[in-house]
């Protein structure tokens, strides 16, 4: 072999070398700004930055794919009426109130275009265009299931609907960004 072609051979390889190390910085800054939040807590859940980072990059695949969109105006001007009528009955009825907030937040990602399939796709889905309220959506839904079985006190419901309004408030009239796919 020939010194130059073991030189070409150890640039190209150098050159690969940067290249992954750039794909892979960049890719992690990409993902940490996408997600905010929620990165950290796939870091904390899968114990491993690459298998956090392969998890919500699938994520963001899966999502890009779905046909989520904007509400119209009567839509927002409709669940928004709902929502103040479920907000002011929280006061006489606070169980009946969080359930009703529950069902209204289901009904508008539904409308939204977000698939209703399961839970735990439900919230993987919201993560990637709302991963500031995701935790909001956990903190709410949890609070509903520990009513249903009798074990939420009034300050938890009140928790519950404190949480479901900022998850609502965004899915409602969400942020710019997130509307990359409604146009």
């Amino acid at each position: 072999m020939n010194t130059q072609a073991v030189l070409v051979g150890v640039i190209v390889a150098i050159a690969i070398v940067l290249f992954v190390r750039w794909y892979v910085l960049h890719r992690s800054q990409h993902l940490r700004g996408r997600f905010g939040p929620e990165y950290d807590r796939a870091v904390r859940e899968t114990g491993d930055v690459s298998k956090a980072e392969s998890m919500l990059s699938s994520r963001e695949r899966r999502v890009e794919k779905l046909p989520i969109r904007a509400l119209s105006a009567e839509e927002s001007g409709r669940f928004s009426g709902n929502w103040r009528v479920i907000q002011a009955r929280f006061v006489d009825d606070p169980k009946g109130a969080v359930t009703d907030a529950d069902v209204l937040i289901r009904e508008v990602m539904s409308t939204r275009g977000y698939p209703m399939s399961n839970w735990e796709q439900r919230v993987a889905d919201i993560s990637v265009d709302h991963p500031h309220v995701v935790e909001n959506y956990r903190t709410g839904h949890d609070i509903a299931i520990r009513h249903e079985r009798g074990e939420a006190s009034t300050e938890d419901l009140r928790r519950a609907m404190i949480a479901y309004r900022e998850l609502f408030a965004e899915l409602v009239e969400p942020p710019r960004d997130t509307l990359r796919r409604a146009g």
